[in-house]
């Protein structure tokens, strides 16, 4: 989870997210390399004395200031498209989670799994323990396998809501009478927190979600407490 005086990004705990990260450092080294350059440029002309009163157009310039952004902009757009293309792919997922949006709590269905649904409340503060983490810890949490492939279908009951976790790269909208799909694929267990990053109406707090990552045998376990109680 992010912490205080973290300006980066939060460590990644699926490929797609690590693609994300890569992405986002590519990105800015292209960002860093321009404003060098253009920094660099308008530093030098408060010094230079070169002056002509007969120059008019320079058109090698210009088709160089032209081409050159363009082939920039391409180095950005590849890697950004193929990525775009990756986050969009649903890959045979063993199992469907559905999530839909309430003012303000999340519930949630096993879709592969009958009668396997509940709330997932905020903890309030003063309910809270002392290994909690206030507006972020709910009273359910999600809990799923980590190395499966996972799909997650989110919807809204009332208005429009955004189930998203940083750690997974996801971020869904919820919109109501629409059912949006995405997927995601844990590689590590651990707790992972989000929250819903729409304001979706008056006196909107916090929304948060918490993902448990278990390995199979574990999830198992739970899966068969949950249908035997």
């Amino acid at each position: 989870m992010s912490t205080w005086a973290n300006l980066g990004l939060q460590d990644s705990a699926s490929p797609l997210m690590e693609q994300l990260i890569f992405f986002h450092d590519h990105a800015l080294l292209i960002l860093v390399m321009i404003t060098i350059l253009v920094g660099y440029l308008m530093f030098m002309l408060f010094f230079n004395s070169y002056i002509n009163r007969f120059l008019l157009h320079g058109q090698l310039i210009e088709m160089i200031w032209t081409i050159l952004p363009a082939i920039i902009l391409l180095f950005i757009a590849m890697p950004s498209l193929r990525l775009l293309y990756l986050l969009d792919e649903i890959n045979e997922p063993s199992i469907t989670l559905k999530s839909i949006g309430h003012q303000w709590y999340w519930s949630y269905e096993y879709s592969d799994f009958n009668d396997i649904e509940f709330d997932s409340y905020m903890i309030p503060t003063n309910e809270l323990s002392n290994d909690g983490f206030r507006l972020l810890d709910v009273d359910n949490r999600i809990v799923l396998p980590m190395n499966s492939q996972i799909r997650i279908l989110v919807t809204a009951a009332d208005v429009i809501h955004s189930w998203t976790i940083p750690a997974l790269g996801v971020k869904v909208d919820g919109t109501p009478g629409r059912l949006n799909q995405t997927n995601f694929f844990i590689n590590r267990p651990g707790l992972f927190y989000g929250q819903c990053s729409e304001i979706c109406g008056a006196n909107h707090s916090f929304m948060p979600i918490v993902i448990e990552s278990v390995p199979v045998n574990y999830f198992i376990k739970w899966i068969s407490s949950k249908v035997n109680s």
